[in-house]
């Protein structure tokens, strides 16, 4: 919970003036309380859409094809960024491999 309200802190610190934030913690399923968010025609819901394999896609349904087909207002899906890809990878290959002697 600290990091989500750290990272909405962050965020609120580089608003321009006028605009304010809204935060709000919803039980739900994710799709769902994203779109009940958004009410207007004019907001604008941003998705990240991650990077999912093919056990995930088969066993939870997209977030950002729910919320593309059911929400009031346009959706920005943004896909994670390449290196992000690298680094999945990175970390993959060292969590295999026994730690090494720094003798």
């Amino acid at each position: 919970m600290r990091e989500v309200l750290g990272a909405f802190e962050e965020g609120r610190a580089r608003l321009r003036p006028g605009v304010t934030p809204v935060g709000q913690t919803v039980r739900s399923t994710p799709g769902v309380a994203l779109v009940d968010a958004v009410r207007d025609p004019g907001d604008l819901l941003v998705v990240g859409t991650g990077s999912r394999g093919p056990l995930l896609r088969a066993l939870r349904p997209s977030v950002v094809r729910y919320c593309m087909a059911h929400a009031p207002c346009p959706v920005l899906a943004v896909p994670p960024s390449p290196l992000q890809a690298d680094l999945d990878t990175l970390h993959r290959r060292s969590a295999w491999r026994p730690p090494s002697d720094a003798r």
